[in-house]
């Protein structure tokens, strides 16, 4: 039932996009389906069970069946031999000989093994076992790439959309100013620089919106893309309250991330897979040891010097057959040392991605470790701006302030509550990032973010 309930809402989302309010949660649900990034991981992660059936058929026995037909000549001669049989003695000096000129020849054989010592194979079947879990990582790691990618791209299109919000507010509020300094200007009241100054104000708020309007166009169209959803019926929302600090102290995360990082993890099995190819080249795994049954038949009819004649022969055997390459011409020993200097790189890429890895850890946790504290700053200095203009407006009112301070007093104000709104954002997708350090973001964590947000106005 819940492989069919997605979808639905999905085509629901599509057929009234007016009535289609987008949180988190459902953003990342209807990217699952369409963000194209996801869907070639999605058909990568479709090797991974079949290199494990590679891996297990590795060491079952084989069988296989050969057989050809065709026209063929065949002269044996034999002198000097010598005879005998029941009840005609012994004769020397015999010669003997056969003769079939384009005659039809048939062989058959079939044969069947189990391998018992190969190092190689032992190799070969560890390289596909890591190649399978490195896919199942890949697509771990693609997942939570994607939901970032996705939260991202939601919070871009909430901020921007906040932006434009604050913009409108402004130019309602600098009409209002402009026309009154207009009409106080006309009764005297108020020299004409503040009706200058209100305009230009104006027509700069204006220019602004348009590039606002722009940027909101370009950034809720990738959402939709990614999505699959209408961009006009796109209604995003903004984190409205504020996270805690990290529960645990950056030991605890870094841990974590040396244990759980897809990346990290990922370097780890590929220098395994470099380990297997560098002994799969050693001289200790040249020699191979495989149980063998084979049976045959090779047949031979037709006519020669001597008249009519056949020719036929039926073998069978079991037993143990061992291989032992003498000499490769240098070719086993350069394979070598090429598989040791790729396993020497792979070595250095763990410890070049482990130092990555602890990087970003520490960035990530002091963003979400500080973020809450400079979100409550910026909510106080939010708070106080707006007490300013309120201030600044009542005394414009009264004369004790130009028109000049109170269109700061909006800018700042605007400033102000933007900067809130992307720090709470910021502070939201710093904690969904240290998650996906560590290897633990999942719908969870996501669900859990997505608690925070607000509808917008």
């Amino acid at each position: 039932m819940h492989h069919y309930i997605r979808p639905l809402l999905l085509a629901a989302a599509c057929a009234t996009p007016a009535a289609w309010a987008t949180d988190l949660l459902q953003a990342w649900q209807a990217a699952q389906q369409n963000d194209r990034e996801l869907a070639v991981a999605r058909a990568a992660h479709g090797t991974a069970q079949p290199q494990r059936d590679q891996a297990a058929a590795l060491w079952r026995p084989g069988v296989a069946l050969t057989a050809s037909a065709g026209l063929a000549t065949n002269e044996n001669e034999m002198r000097g031999a010598q005879f005998s049989a029941p009840g005609l003695g012994t004769s020397n000096g015999v010669n003997f000989a056969t003769s079939v000129t384009g005659g039809t020849a048939t062989r058959w054989a079939l044969q069947a093994s189990q391998p018992l010592i190969n190092p190689v194979r032992s190799a070969q079947q560890q390289q596909l076992g890591l190649q399978a879990d490195m896919t199942d990582l890949q697509w771990q790691a693609a997942s939570q790439a994607t939901m970032l990618r996705t939260a991202q791209r939601y919070f871009d299109v909430a901020v921007a959309q906040e932006a434009l919000q604050v913009l409108d507010r402004q130019l309602e509020a600098v009409q209002k100013a402009s026309t009154e300094a207009q009409d106080r200007y006309e009764l005297g009241s108020l020299p004409i620089t503040d009706t200058h100054e209100a305009r230009a104000r104006l027509a700069g708020l204006r220019a602004q919106r348009l590039a606002a309007q722009t940027d909101l166009d370009v950034k809720r169209r990738l959402l939709a893309d990614s999505t699959g959803l209408p961009a006009s019926s796109l209604a995003v929302q903004l984190p409205g309250n504020v996270l805690a600090t990290a529960p645990r102290d950056l030991t605890a995360w870094q841990s974590d991330a040396e244990a759980s990082n897809p990346s990290l993890r990922m370097q780890a099995l590929a220098l395994d897979i470099a380990r297997a190819e560098a002994h799969k080249h050693s001289l200790r795994a040249a020699t191979t040891v495989d149980l063998v049954a084979q049976a045959g038949q090779d047949r031979l009819h037709g006519s020669g010097d001597f008249g009519s004649a056949r020719n036929k022969s039926v073998n069978a055997m079991v037993g143990v057959q061992i291989n032992v390459p003498l000499y490769t011409g240098g070719w086993r020993s350069a394979k070598q040392d090429e598989a040791l200097a790729l396993q020497a790189k792979a070595e250095a890429q763990v410890q070049s991605t482990r130092e990555q890895v602890a990087q970003q850890v520490h960035g990530a946790w002091l963003g979400l470790s500080v973020g809450a504290s400079r979100v409550q700053a910026l909510g106080e200095a939010l708070t106080a701006s707006e007490a300013r203009l309120d201030a600044t407006r009542l005394g414009h009112e009264v004369g004790h302030r130009t028109l000049l301070d109170v269109l700061s007093a909006e800018n700042d104000a605007a400033a102000a509550r933007l900067a809130l709104a992307q720090a709470r954002t910021g502070l939201l997708l710093d904690h969904l990032r240290l998650a996906a350090l560590a290897g633990q973001l999942d719908e969870d964590t996501l669900r859990s973010a997505n608690q925070t947000l607000t509808r917008a106005p």
